[in-house]
C-alpha cells in the first residue's frame, strides 16, 4: 500500500525547479474561468498543492483555507502568499483528505485535479465535500479529461481513473434541489517545460447548493 504522505512529499521535494517550486504559482484557467463572475466570500480548496489557485482567490477578495497533505508545498504556498502580502487571506492546513471531514461551511469549494496513482477515495472525498458547501454556495470540480502530457500515463492503458463530467455528477449524489450549473469538457492551451503549447481537456463540474 503507498503511503500517501511520504508519496507526495516526495514529489514535491523532488520535482523543484531553479525556483524552489514544482508549479507556477499562477491559477488555472479552468478554475478561473468559473469562478470569476462569482462575488468573494469564504473558500476551501482540497489539493492545494502549492497554492496557485488559493493565491488567486485570495487576490480577489476571498477568504481561502488551503488543504494538502504535503507540508513541502503549503510551505511554498505561504511563502508566496507573505510575499504578494496575502498571508492574512489564506490559512494552510496539512490534512490527508482520506481522513478528512468537512468542520465548517463555504461559499465555495473547489477541488481541481485530485487525482492519484493509486488506490484513492476521490468519490467519497467529494461526496463529502457538498457537507462543506454554505446554502447559496457552491462546489467546483476540475479533473483531467485525458493524461496530462508528461505524466507516466500519457500513453499507457492504466493510470489514475479520469471520469467524465456526467460520471463525477453520478458520484456526487446530489440532493434534488441542488442546481448544476457547469457539466463540461473544457479545452485549453497548456505550456510544457520546454516551452511548447499543446492543447488539453478539462473535465468541469460546478454545482450549488440552495438557499435555505
Amino acid at each position: 500500500m503507498t503511503n500517501a504522505a511520504e508519496f507526495w512529499e516526495q514529489r514535491y521535494l523532488s520535482r523543484r525547479d531553479e525556483r524552489g517550486q514544482v508549479w507556477s504559482g499562477r491559477v488555472n484557467p479552468t478554475v478561473e474561468r468559473e469562478v470569476q463572475h462569482l462575488a468573494p466570500g469564504t473558500a476551501l480548496e482540497l489539493g492545494s498543492g502549492e497554492g496557485g489557485d488559493a493565491l488567486w482567490l485570495a487576490a480577489r477578495g476571498w477568504t481561502v483555507t488551503a488543504l494538502d497533505i504535503s507540508p513541502a508545498a503549503l510551505a511554498v504556498g505561504a511563502g508566496q502568499a507573505a510575499a504578494r502580502g496575502l498571508a492574512d487571506r489564506i490559512a494552510w492546513v496539512q490534512s490527508d483528505l482520506v481522513a478528512w471531514h468537512p468542520d465548517a461551511e463555504y461559499d465555495l469549494v473547489t477541488s481541481a485535479f485530485l487525482h492519484a496513482p493509486f488506490a484513492f477515495p476521490r468519490e467519497e472525498i467529494l461526496r463529502r465535500a457538498l457537507d462543506a458547501v454554505a446554502p447559496g454556495g457552491r462546489l467546483l470540480v476540475v479533473g483531467h479529461g485525458e493524461p496530462p502530457a508528461g505524466s507516466d500515463h500519457r500513453h499507457a492503458a492504466e493510470g489514475p481513473p479520469l471520469p467524465t463530467p456526467d460520471a463525477v455528477l453520478a458520484a456526487l449524489r446530489l440532493p434534488g434541489d441542488w442546481t448544476v450549473e457547469t457539466n463540461a469538457l473544457v479545452g485549453r492551451e497548456a505550456a510544457l517545460a520546454d516551452g511548447s503549447v499543446i492543447e488539453v481537456t478539462d473535465t468541469v463540474v460546478r454545482v450549488r447548493r440552495p438557499q435555505r
